[in-house]
């Protein structure tokens, strides 16, 4: 009687798209336009910071600097909602509610 073994899986090692290659230049410049974008945040951020660090320390605020609105939440994905739900077609950055801006722990 013979028993079939089943095939053995074959599993990808590597990049999940591997036809997607970008050149340096390319990731320059994502680099670059993120930069720009957060520099055009910081400011922001900078001029409400003094109002927001007493009241909602540890929070988070998602700014959309085209319109300079901003979304204040405890929980960063609600303040990104808020932010999509105003601004369905803009992108926005999220800082912690803290003396650095930072969010996330070590």
């Amino acid at each position: 009687m013979s028993q079939s073994t089943p095939e053995p899986v074959v599993r990808r090692r590597g990049r999940v798209f591997p036809e997607i290659q970008w050149t340096e230049a390319q990731k320059a410049q994502h680099r670059a336009e993120q930069e720009a974008f957060y520099q055009r945040c910081w400011p922001i951020f900078e001029r409400l910071k003094p109002d927001l660090l007493d009241k909602y320390y540890g929070w988070y605020i998602a700014i959309e600097p085209d319109s300079g609105d901003y979304f204040i939440d405890r929980d960063q994905e609600k303040a990104s909602r808020k932010a999509r739900e105003q601004h369905p077609e803009a992108i926005h950055h999220i800082f912690g509610i803290n003396e650095t801006g930072v969010s996330g722990r070590i």
